[in-house]
């Protein structure tokens, strides 16, 4: 059987995890209207896969990527994921 002891300290571990999450989404304020920063990021991300694509196309590398379908939103969700790490981490 677990120790008393132990039975709170795991109980406060979980409280103290459950309050992690209570922090203000992060938003901005744009032309009056709040928006939320994942939307930014996905801005951005496809903003960049557009310019990744272009690039690919002048040095006539798109067609070694393997399947355009996969290989371009694969690459717009990585670059969302890592704007959000780089400006709201």
């Amino acid at each position: 059987m677990l120790s008393r002891e132990f039975r709170k300290s795991r109980l406060l571990c979980l409280a103290v995890l459950g309050c992690t999450g209570c922090t203000r989404a992060p938003s901005f304020d744009f032309i009056g209207t709040f928006f939320p920063a994942w939307m930014f990021c996905i801005i951005g991300a496809l903003a960049i896969t557009g310019l990744v694509r272009v690039l690919l196309v002048r040095l006539r590398l798109e067609q070694k990527v393997g399947p355009l379908v996969v290989f371009y939103p694969s690459l717009a969700v990585a670059l969302s994921c890592l704007l959000w790490l780089v400006f709201f981490s």
